[in-house]
């Protein structure tokens, strides 16, 4: 197994060069299914009873769980950021899930973790300095000034560890899998592997992209004063 990140092919658009990647396919494939997914879901809305039952009480489980999760780690008044944390929840799922499918996993590559982790460090600095004007910026030099070099560091350090669990979470699974299926022959291929793919797959794969949701919410809600 490759684990590199294929590219295809070079497109040059205004004189740049645009790579198209595994990374980018597999994550167009992924939010194509979303979409789709999404408009489905829409569409069966107008059919749904007020009694929930089967495909409903999946949906309803899922929105109810992270709009919970977002009041309870958020606040009440911060509960709007549960539609965003729905999105990123469902497509880090999906990409981690992925290589169940035979695709590489978006998440598998640091440019895509490091991205969202780069928007998680947005959204911090962001709320920080919305509702806490000037104490934000002043609590960089609590509890004395010389520690200003320390806060700034402490504050880069953020995207860098959120981006790498995840990352060396789901790429170590591609590792350790595709080394597990060169050591087995044709004939245990088709089961035995399967094991792992539960382990690497489906468990790490949830408990990360929970994770990193979790961990999101909490550091955008430290910079939010009380």
């Amino acid at each position: 197994m490759d684990f590199n990140n294929k590219v295809y092919t070079i497109v040059k658009i205004f004189g740049i060069d645009i790579w198209i990647t595994e990374t980018l396919v597999n994550t167009w494939i992924i939010i194509l299914f979303l979409s789709i997914f999404a408009v489905t879901v829409n569409i069966l809305l107008k059919k749904f009873d007020s009694i929930p039952r089967g495909f409903q009480n999946f949906i309803e489980l899922i929105v109810e769980s992270i709009d919970n999760m977002t009041k309870s780690n958020m606040g009440e008044e911060y509960s709007y950021f549960a539609g965003w944390f729905f999105s990123v929840f469902a497509f880090l799922l999906c990409s981690n899930l992925s290589g169940l499918v035979g695709l590489r996993p978006p998440t598998a590559d640091l440019a895509t973790t490091l991205t969202f982790a780069l928007i998680t460090f947005f959204l911090i600095h962001l709320m920080g300095i919305v509702t806490g004007g000037k104490k934000y910026f002043k609590s960089y030099i609590e509890p004395f000034p010389l520690l200003l070099p320390i806060n700034i560091i402490g504050e880069i350090a953020t995207p860098i560890s959120l981006s790498f669990r995840l990352f060396g979470n789901i790429f170590g699974g591609l590792v350790i899998t595709g080394m597990i299926y060169s050591l087995f022959p044709l004939i245990l291929k088709l089961g035995l592997p399967g094991i792992f793919h539960i382990y690497f797959d489906v468990f790490a794969g949830v408990l990360q992209a929970f994770i990193f949701v979790i961990l999101s919410m909490t550091f955008i809600k430290d910079k939010i004063p009380d």
